[in-house]
């Protein structure tokens, strides 16, 4: 008897993987007829959603002011060490200066090589300097390359919003 009932619990195990199979082959299948969307980049534009959080940009204010007063918050807050900022003081009257308050980062660095695009930064900061872009495009050749400095940040915003620059 007990030959019987282990020829009965194979035969069931073998039906019931049999099914499993019959469904996931039925699901598998049904998506073959669907129409398939392959978009052709760079021939065509890659559609990039609003929240997409590509290489950053610092922002100023409405006098052409850095909003970035070295903080080192997002330097802190960078879970990769991607950051790297030297502060400096700026002791001239508010029309002279290139920033809004009398400190300033004199350095600002990201290492794209090192950076996960993780937003901390960007929620860390009290001032909304430092913002996430769209730009996607940033194959280097080297390692070197990956490190972007504060006026190619300043002017990644030209990038991000080029209708109030032409």
């Amino acid at each position: 008897m007990s030959i019987l009932s282990e020829i009965v619990n194979t035969a069931k195990e073998v039906i019931e993987a049999s099914r499993s199979i019959a469904a996931g082959m039925r699901v598998t299948l049904s998506h073959i007829p669907e129409h398939k969307v392959t978009v052709s980049y760079p021939d065509e534009p890659v559609q990039l959603f609003k929240r997409f959080r590509g290489e950053h940009y610092l922002a100023v204010n409405e006098d052409g002011k850095e909003l970035c007063v070295s903080c080192f918050l997002c330097a802190a807050a960078c879970p990769a060490d991607a950051i790297y900022i030297e502060g400096a003081e700026d002791p001239r009257p508010y029309e002279e200066r290139a920033s809004m308050d009398h400190r300033y980062a004199k350095v600002y660095q990201i290492d794209y090589g090192r950076c996960i695009l993780c937003g901390f930064c960007v929620d860390a900061c009290p001032t909304d300097a430092i913002k996430h872009g769209h730009n996607f495009e940033w194959a280097s050749y080297t390692s070197g390359e990956m490190t972007k400095d504060k006026w190619y940040l300043l002017e990644n915003r030209k990038r991000e919003t080029p209708e109030l620059y032409l």
